[in-house]
């Protein structure tokens, strides 16, 4: 079993404490320049006959790759999916698990989707710099690396907000959420965004909000998993 090289786990440990020096002198908002040609390579993928994509999250990302399935082939798209989802992990912790890593860098996939754990984009910016940012960089190198194009798919606000912020809603959990996954992106390049947020928000505007989710107001009904499958949809193959 492929275990993370003591390099790149040296590298990734470098990362988290240039995270945490930026962070002390408000400096982590300075991005990288974007990869050449990851626009137009992501969309020379329409042209393919099949697509392989990886899923890289936790529970938010269970239902998802199917649906994404279903509705690709339901309009005539061949799609191979794969996937290291695990309840309630971490990205960190991902990066630290070999079994990620390896089908990662062994799967032969176009498209790696990098999913944060759901209320880390939404916390403190202090603690989204010493553990998301270095994590989702550190993840899309890794696909760089592979030949794939890296996802940043931003999840949505639950729906009552964060409990520990009180007063909180969807609204201002979900606008917390889109900031920081836009701040990682920048941080790790310029990564596109699968924007699920911001889809599940068009869908608390026109009252369809309660039915995004389960009854624990976080995780994805089937109509939220539809609803966010579509985007990935558009993202990817460039068509609503």
């Amino acid at each position: 079993m492929m275990t993370l090289i003591p390099a790149r786990k040296k590298l990734f440990r470098k990362m988290t404490l240039l995270a945490k020096i930026l962070g002390f002198f408000g400096l982590s908002n300075c991005a990288l320049p974007p990869a050449p040609g990851e626009n137009a390579k992501l969309a020379a993928l329409s042209e393919k006959q099949e697509i392989a994509v990886f899923f890289i999250g936790n529970s938010y990302s269970f239902g998802v790759p199917k649906q994404f399935r279903k509705i690709a082939e339901s309009r005539g798209r061949k799609l191979r999916v794969g996937h290291s989802t695990y309840g309630g992990w971490t990205l960190a912790k991902h990066v630290e698990h070999s079994p990620t890593l390896e089908k990662l860098r062994k799967g032969k996939w176009d498209v790696v989707v990098i999913q944060e754990q759901s209320l880390i984009p939404a916390r403190d910016e202090g603690l989204r710099r010493m553990t998301m940012d270095p994590a989702v960089s550190f993840l899309v190198s890794e696909a760089r690396v592979a030949g794939a194009v890296p996802l940043l798919y931003q999840t949505w606000g639950r729906r009552d907000g964060d409990p520990d912020f009180p007063g909180d809603n969807f609204i201002h959990m979900n606008s917390r959420v889109r900031k920081g996954y836009r701040a990682a992106s920048e941080n790790a390049g310029g990564v596109a965004i699968v924007p699920a947020g911001d889809a599940w928000e068009r869908e608390f505007m026109a009252g369809r909000g309660s039915d995004l989710y389960v009854d624990d107001g976080s995780h994805p009904s089937s109509f939220g998993n539809e609803i966010t499958a579509r985007e990935f949809y558009r993202v990817i193959f460039g068509e609503d």
